[in-house]
């Protein structure tokens, strides 16, 4: 049985990349444009890092949960968990959209699932590596909430874009189910692929860096410690001594006084 906030974070992913997706279908439905789509897409997003980041941390994409997963921030059933959740979602929001829409499924065609386009792939692979290397400097840079959100949704925007000049521009293996993009190479494998880069990139250009400088700061204020430790003690020394009682001094002999008998 889970608990509530295991609960609540399946439902945070499972809600978020549905309402991503549905976005996606919407304005693809609506001929928006790429840009547009991906202005959208990136709206959504930050939205949903305001919204319930801080309960599932707002992945909504099971690129982006291997890509946490690759650089342990998130713990291997929780990263299973979400994967199926937000593939869920994602099929969800393509069957509200057959609902709302009545579109005719039989018309739409799909791709072989295995057939390998480099263009394709690469260009996947580029817009996930642009998403997550975002994400990861709004993590690893501890930002405000507002700050993130941004963040995120205009990495989200740029990977969109970028991908898009050889792809459908998912950037999201649940995304692309959604819409119908099923091919094992470009819409699945890439995003992943590209997603460990970002974070792993990134946490080895940077991360390690801020932690040397964390350490040498922290060597700096126990080398101030000590010396006013040692200041302290070399200032209490005379006071202690002034704190001594002066010996008593000796009353002086009185002189006998000789009587005259």
């Amino acid at each position: 049985m889970f608990r509530k906030n295991t609960l609540a974070m399946l439902v945070s992913e499972f809600l978020g990349t549905g309402l991503l997706a549905l976005t996606v279908l919407a304005m693809l439905r609506s001929q928006g444009g790429t840009f547009n789509t991906a202005a959208a897409a990136g709206l959504i997003v930050g939205l949903m890092v305001l919204a319930v980041g801080a309960i599932s941390g707002a992945v909504l994409n099971p690129a982006v949960t291997v890509g946490l997963w690759s650089v342990r921030k998130l713990r291997s059933l929780q990263a299973l968990s979400y994967i199926l959740v937000q593939f869920a979602g994602a099929a969800a929001a393509w069957y509200a959209f057959v609902y709302f829409t009545k579109i005719d499924t039989s018309t739409i065609k799909h791709e072989d699932l295995t057939k390998m386009s480099g263009r394709v792939f690469f260009a996947e692979l580029l817009g996930t590596f642009v998403f997550c290397f975002a994400i990861a400097a709004a993590l690893y840079q501890r930002l405000s909430s507002g700050v993130k959100a941004f963040v995120i949704g205009g990495g989200l925007m740029l990977g969109i874009v970028a991908a898009s000049l050889g792809s459908a521009g998912a950037v999201n293996p649940a995304v692309a189910f959604a819409i119908q993009q099923w091919n094992v190479w470009a819409y699945m494998l890439a995003p992943l692929l590209g997603a460990v880069l970002g974070f792993t990139l990134y946490n080895l250009l940077f991360v390690q860096t801020e932690l040397a400088e964390v350490a040498e700061a922290r060597e700096e204020v126990a080398a101030v410690a000590v010396t006013e430790s040692v200041v302290t003690r070399s200032a209490a020394k005379p006071v202690r001594a002034t704190a001594k009682k002066a010996p008593a001094k000796k009353a002086p002999a009185r002189k006998r006084v000789a009587t005259k008998k």
